[in-house]
């Protein structure tokens, strides 16, 4: 399993944390639900320092590599100023819980490494 951090920077970019968040309600939320390989995609931001990005789990390094739609970048003009990509070694839910069973990274020998 392998996860990926992407960030961009938002300044001088005509976009904000709410305009890229009208872009998930009105068109990313479900284009990534339909991404092959890809395990879950977490959208986060920092509107104090115009940071947005996102945390991606992927069932494989070949999901991982497989290129994603680009609307976020052409939205903001640029690819982000991060994007790295990591081996994930575990994953839990919290007390909270998340629906649905969780894949369990490389400590567990999750399948598709």
């Amino acid at each position: 399993m392998k996860a990926t951090v992407a960030w961009w920077d938002l300044s001088g970019s005509g976009q904000n944390t709410a305009s890229m968040r009208r872009y998930l309600a009105e068109e990313a939320v479900d284009r990534f639900a339909r991404v092959e390989g890809l395990v879950a995609k977490v959208w986060i931001a920092d509107p104090a320092t115009e940071r947005w990005g996102a945390v991606l789990l992927w069932e494989s390094a070949a999901a991982a590599a497989r290129p994603l739609p680009p609307r976020a970048a052409e939205l903001i003009g640029r690819p982000p100023v991060q994007h790295t990509l990591f081996d994930v070694e575990a994953v839990v839910a919290g007390p909270g819980g998340l629906p649905g069973p969780l894949p369990a990274g490389l400590v567990h020998g999750a399948p598709g490494l």
